[in-house]
Parts: structure tokens; C-alpha cells; sequence
């Protein structure tokens, strides 16, 4: 009898540039390595996630390859031909693909979990517990791609939404994707706050290798050609060359666009969801950021020296212990001071923040 926990794999995708938390997030330093709840970075809170779910040697990291070093020295059982560098970025069905076709290639029974470098997530038992359930429902039938929903605590306007239909037969809590929503506007939101069959897309997912190569061939044949010529190549002498050339011809496009969205409606596929009831932390722009650091009683979250007479609901974080912030009377503002960059701007627009650091020169990026 085959033993499918010894074809468990999980998988961190630590991509993006993390515009929204500019100036403390940059391209030298992206969000994911930042240092923030605990001390730890996103990175390595995603790593600790599935300890005693799946071994070291059985986990793998997709990300730029120029923090290899950096990360592989913050993730120290990390090995080396399980880091998957990405020459350049290629959306999230190019890094999920690449971890799957690289893993096919190794193991033809693999399953794996996709995690992200975004999220703090609490309790990590219960992370773990559905992460498990996840495997079971994928072990039981190959063809399900298995998704993760966040229960709403708001009707959130930055998050997709996934729409449960029926139940898995055999699995406690575990459903049909009825559909995938983008980012709605406030009214749909609070619709499907209502209806109660809504959750919020967490971006993490439990997936077949082989299904997943077979249906990014399917809907994706421009990707897959690719992919499969770079995991015939990534453990041999040729891998750095063959992803190098190939892997920026890869056309972007994300996991759910590419791949979830079009097997939902594919007869021989069945996209899951599997509802998580966790506290979950999209730590994406500054208004979550703050959510990291403890309040004071006027609303005022900070990491700083900070001297303030009178301010009320103020974030201000900053990386220099030597340097002091002052304010007076300020109120709903949004403060961020590194060495060589400070940041201003209402709570209200700090969404916006990703345009500014599109607009400021390439040397304080």
C-alpha cells in the first residue's frame, strides 16, 4: 500500500515587490523578508506553519533568485535545489506551475500545498488541521484542485471571494467552488457578507502536481511548453541557463485567472473549498501593517521613537532606533521613516502608496 504521506510537499510563494509598504518595503528588502510580528519575517512565520506537517526536505521556496542567499540563511533547513529561483516575476500560475512541474518531474505522486509569504495566520494548529484535510480530500481523487476560504469578518472590498455549492461527499466541511469573484465594489461585498456562502480567497491552495501540469496544459499551453522544458532541466547543469532564456518568455497570468477559475467549470477537474475559521492577516499595505503593533488608547500604533502631544489614530513605524519623530495634534496619519526615504500621507489613502513608489526614482525604490 502506498504511503501518501511520504508524497506530502509544501511549497511557499515569497514573490511580489510589496509597493504598497514602500518606503520600508523595497527591492533590496521586500515585504516578505520584513521583520514583524515576534521579530519574524512573513517568510519565515510561512515556514513554521507546516512544522510537523511536512519535513524540511520535503518543502520548497519560489522566489526572486537574487534573495537565495538571504533566504536560504533565514531558512536555514532550507536546501538549495529547493529553492526555485525566478529569474524574473511571472505572476502567481507561472510560480505555482514551476513549483509543480519541477516536482512532477521528481516525484510523479506528489501533492503539495501552496502557501504565501503575505499572511499571518493564528491558530497555526488550525492551519495545520485543514492543511491535513486538504491532502485527504486531494489523496481521495487526484482531479480536485483544493482551495482555501477565509471566513469574512467584514464586507471587504480588496479580497476575492470564493462561492461554495455543494458538498464533497466523505469529507466534513469540505465543498464545491461554485465561483471566484475579484475584488468586488462595497455593495456585492456586503451581499456575500450576508449570504453566508461567500469566503475570502486566501491565495493557498492543495494541489496533484500532475493535475496541475495537465490542466496548465490545457488552459495555459504557451506556459506549460515552457515549464516543461525548465523542470527537465532544473536538476541538471543546464538549469540556470534554461531558466534564464525561457522562464521571461512565460506569459503572467495568476493561479486563479489561468487555472482555478477555467477548471471550476471543467467536467473532468473538481476545484474545492475548504472554509477556514482563523484569524488571517493580509499583511499588504499599511493599514494592515498596523495591525502588527499594539494600540494605545488614543488609536495610535507605533514601532518608533516617537514624541507626540495630542495625535489620535497615527501609524508610525520607523528602521532607525536613533531617530526621532515628532508630532503635534496630527490626527489619522500614516508615517514611515527609513534612512534614505519618509513617507506621509492619511490612513484613508494609504492604498494609494503603490503609485507613489511607481513614481519615486529607481536608486530609492
Amino acid at each position: 500500500m502506498i504511503d501518501a504521506s511520504a508524497h506530502r510537499y509544501a511549497s511557499i510563494i515569497a514573490g511580489g515587490s510589496g509597493t504598497r509598504l514602500w518606503p520600508y518595503s523595497r527591492k533590496a528588502r521586500p515585504k516578505q523578508l520584513l521583520p514583524v510580528a515576534g521579530g519574524m519575517s512573513l517568510l519565515e512565520h510561512a515556514w513554521h506553519r507546516v512544522e510537523g506537517l511536512v519535513p524540511t526536505e520535503r518543502r520548497v521556496v519560489c522566489a526572486a533568485d537574487g534573495f537565495r542567499a538571504v533566504i536560504r540563511d533565514a531558512l536555514p533547513g532550507l536546501r538549495d535545489d529547493n529553492f526555485l529561483g525566478e529569474p524574473v516575476g511571472r505572476d502567481t500560475l507561472n510560480a505555482v506551475g514551476l513549483i509543480a512541474f519541477v516536482l512532477a518531474e521528481r516525484d510523479p505522486l506528489a501533492n503539495f500545498c501552496v502557501l504565501t509569504a503575505d499572511h499571518l495566520i493564528d491558530p497555526a494548529d488550525g492551519l495545520r488541521a485543514r492543511i491535513s484535510e486538504g491532502f485527504r480530500v486531494v489523496e481521495a481523487d487526484r482531479s480536485r484542485l483544493v482551495t482555501f476560504g477565509i471566513k469574512p469578518t467584514h464586507a471587504a472590498t480588496g479580497y476575492g471571494y470564493i462561492e461554495r455549492g455543494e458538498s464533497i461527499i466523505g469529507f466534513n466541511d469540505a465543498f464545491r467552488a461554485k465561483r471566484f469573484v475579484e475584488k468586488p465594489d462595497l455593495a456585492r461585498a456586503k451581499d456575500y457578507l450576508a449570504a453566508g456562502t461567500f469566503a475570502w480567497n486566501s491565495g493557498m491552495f492543495v494541489l496533484n502536481a500532475a493535475t496541475v501540469c495537465d490542466a496548465i496544459g490545457r488552459f495555459k499551453p504557451d506556459c506549460a511548453r515552457g515549464l516543461i522544458e525548465i523542470a527537465r532541466a532544473y536538476d541538471t547543469p543546464m538549469r540556470d541557463e534554461t531558466l534564464a532564456r525561457v522562464y521571461p518568455t512565460l506569459p503572467k497570468t495568476s493561479i486563479d485567472y489561468g487555472v482555478m477559475e477555467p477548471a471550476s467549470r471543467d467536467a473532468t477537474l473538481t476545484v474545492c473549498t475548504l472554509p477556514m475559521e482563523l484569524s488571517w492577516l493580509d499583511v499588504g499595505s499599511w493599514t494592515s501593517y498596523a495591525e502588527t503593533i499594539a494600540v494605545d488608547d488614543g488609536g495610535n500604533r507605533s514601532n518608533a521613537h516617537w514624541v507626540d502631544a495630542g495625535s489620535r489614530n497615527m501609524l508610525v513605524v520607523s528602521d532607525d532606533p536613533t531617530h526621532v519623530i515628532a508630532t503635534v495634534g496630527c490626527e489619522d496619519l500614516v508615517i514611515v521613516h527609513t534612512k534614505d526615504a519618509t513617507l506621509v500621507c492619511p490612513r484613508a489613502s494609504a492604498e494609494r502608496v503603490k503609485e507613489v513608489a511607481e513614481r519615486v526614482p529607481e536608486a530609492w525604490r
